[in-house]
């Protein structure tokens, strides 16, 4: 892979993570026009290696949100007059939510690295769940913060992190939408979608880093793996804190017409011949 490829697609992944958008669809997308073969073993590895960059962003943004959880939950486990917490309560909520989709995620591994990257799936995936969204948009009060999440809200939503296994869902769009649909508000289901995702796109970018680090040397090379991990981490930074902004005021309107149309666009040229699926 040439560093210009990289870095476009380090983009790209650091843009789109944390959008309802899906960056597994988007990189899925641009590696496909870029001549990469979606289903080789180096590619899929790639695409969830540099998801790693990602994370470290949502870590250094939310380290003090981390902090406080993490403290009050290790405190909790040790002594029982601190199990009363919220944050206690929030961080065994993140840990159970964050089973789900590792299960599915083992079981269906072969399936989702292969079948699942046709672009088929993907242009459906960001159409179909489009309506989805746009129901949760509409039907949740919003009534609830995060002083109110409990690990009921957290399971439900962590099983349905488990859709976003397909690209063109979106992990966010699968959290998020679940997360309106339990009353919780924009902000609360946003900044609980970031704390599900450390440990869900950690484990799946160390299981590939393991699993195919000889495919990722002979194939797309360590060198432009990195590099789009580092671009990835640096654009996903700045995509974090304009997230946060964005759905304090606005709902996913937005984000719900551009799935539409990339979906719509995607299927199109996939049913004309102009594109292929894999």
């Amino acid at each position: 892979m040439e560093i210009w490829e990289a870095v476009l697609l380090g983009a790209i992944e650091g843009f789109t993570e944390f959008l309802p958008v899906s960056s597994t669809g988007h990189l899925t997308i641009v590696e496909k026009a870029l001549g990469y073969s979606t289903s080789d073993p180096d590619i899929t590895a790639f695409t969830a290696i540099i998801q790693v960059g990602a994370v470290l962003a949502t870590v250094v943004f939310l380290r003090r949100d981390l902090w406080r959880v993490g403290t009050a939950w290790i405190r909790g486990l040790v002594s029982r007059r601190c199990r009363d917490a919220p944050d206690y309560r929030f961080g065994w909520a993140v840990v159970l939510g964050s089973v789900p989709i590792g299960i599915v995620g083992l079981l269906f591994k072969d399936q989702i690295e292969t079948a699942l990257r046709s672009l088929w799936y993907v242009g459906g995936a960001l159409v179909i769940w489009s309506a989805v969204m746009w129901f949760a948009d509409r039907a949740a009060t919003q009534s609830r913060g995060q002083s109110a999440v409990t690990w009921r809200d957290t399971v439900l939503i962590g099983t349905a992190q488990c859709l976003a296994l397909i690209p063109g869902v979106s992990r966010s769009g699968a959290t998020m939408s679940a997360g309106l649909l339990r009353d919780l508000d924009r902000v609360t289901v946003t900044r609980l979608s970031f704390f599900l995702s450390i440990p869900a796109l950690s484990a799946a970018a160390l299981l590939q880093v393991v699993d195919k680090h000889d495919q990722i040397s002979q194939g797309v090379g360590w060198t432009a793996t990195i590099v789009a991990t580092l671009v990835s981490f640096a654009v996903a930074y700045v995509a974090v804190a304009w997230l946060l902004r964005f759905v304090a005021r606005h709902s996913f309107s937005l984000f719900i017409a551009y799935r539409l149309v990339l979906g719509g666009t995607i299927l199109a040229l996939l049913a004309t011949g102009t594109m292929t699926a894999t």
